[in-house]
């Protein structure tokens, strides 16, 4: 098939470019990162198509400080990026586009080819997703602007011209159907993990004991929930990613480490001896597969993907994940206490099973939506 997979950057879209492309499909992945970064991630250079004007917009947003100029810079290099690969775009079947980003270019795509839209949505439905931090707001007597009138606008107007809309996880799923989407129009396929940087590891020394929480540091993560749940612990917390719009506690257990690259990341969760990620909302965070391939057991709240990934565990493994409620101090406290008991017991090499490993792979998130492709085909 020909496939075009259109995105402003990477995200998990160019994993999927670069096993579609494995699987013999002829595949054009528009987005604005370069062709030696795409390469980096084992994405044949002749599927690459970048789009360099879009990196204007980063510049932009981030000279501004997202204020209200910077929403217009997003906004216009949307639009501009849209116009662009919408003028650009070489015939094909399928079309694959993020969410919220190309409705100009998926149109003309099905008006000229007859092609197939697949619309990627990461996160919930994003009715959903507003009425979330918009409660976390008002919880916090805080004023601000959760999701934009313009990300709602394009989003809807995605989710109508879509084909199908592809979910990384069920609480996803079920949010869509929550907004009035028909199940038939969506396409659930959990996300997948490299296990090229990510691989068993032996289990460090018990103490200090290290809890990890790797991306942004921020309310939607739940990092304030985490604060409170580990404030006068005698456990370490390491933060790897950047700091958000929630305060970082001046703690001597917990460190902040800035944002790293895969390798270095892998590195870190090493040294961990859990993971943890209490996140009120966010489709299916990179992350926990990440440190579930590493050996870490997790704890996480039922809006990160973990229910998925625990499908995939034999039922002795299932232990090493543990789904509390979002927005919930208590049951995050506990959660933690039941996982730094299974953490305490870990010895030498902590994996999982081969074929559990293979489940969690890019490669089987790529089969499965090549299978899922044929189906919209034939």
């Amino acid at each position: 098939m020909r496939i075009n997979i259109l995105t402003p950057g990477r995200f998990h879209v160019c994993d999927l470019a670069r096993e579609l492309s494995m699987l013999g499909h002829e595949v054009r992945f528009y987005s604005y990162v370069p062709k030696f970064r795409t390469s980096q991630f084992g994405l044949p250079p002749q599927c690459a198509r970048p789009v360099w004007t879009l990196g204007l917009h980063y510049l932009i947003a981030r000279l501004t400080g997202g204020s209200f100029l910077g929403d217009k810079a997003n906004n216009f290099s949307i639009w501009l990026m849209d116009l662009i690969v919408s003028e650009t775009m070489e015939p094909c079947d399928i079309v694959i586009a993020m969410s919220g980003c190309f409705y100009r270019s998926v149109v003309l795509a099905k008006k000229k080819w007859n092609a197939k839209i697949l619309i990627e949505r990461g996160s919930r439905h994003i009715q959903s997703q507003k009425k979330i931090m918009d409660q976390v707001c008002a919880n916090l007597n805080k004023k601000a602007v959760t999701v934009s009138n313009s990300a709602i606008f394009r989003e809807l107007r995605d989710y109508a011209v879509a084909d199908i809309i592809v979910v990384p996880s069920h609480h996803v799923f079920k949010s869509m159907i929550e907004e009035g989407v028909s199940a038939k129009k969506i396409f659930r396929n959990p996300y997948g993990t490299s296990l090229i940087h990510f691989k068993p590891t032996i289990a460090p020394p018990l103490a200090p004991l290290v809890i990890c929480m790797a991306g942004t540091w921020s309310y939607r993560k739940g990092c304030d929930l985490l604060s409170q749940a580990l404030y006068k612990s005698t456990y370490q917390l390491v933060h790897v990613g950047i700091l958000g719009d929630c305060p970082f506690p001046r703690l001597e257990n917990f460190k902040h480490i800035g944002k790293v690259d895969q390798t270095q990341l892998a590195l870190i969760y090493a040294q961990a001896h859990l993971f943890v990620l209490p996140s009120r909302e966010e489709g299916m965070a990179l992350v926990l597969g990440q440190a579930l391939a590493c050996g870490l057991p997790i704890v996480c709240s039922d809006k990160t993907g973990g229910e998925d990934l625990m499908e995939i565990l034999t039922p002795t493994e299932k232990k090493l994940i543990t789904v509390v409620p979002s927005n919930d101090v208590e049951s995050l406290k506990r959660g933690i206490e039941k996982v730094v008991e299974i953490a305490r017991q870990q010895k030498g090499l902590r994996q999982i099973s081969n074929n559990s490993l293979e489940k969690m792979s890019w490669r089987a998130y790529g089969n499965r939506y090549n299978q899922f492709l044929e189906t919209l085909t034939t």
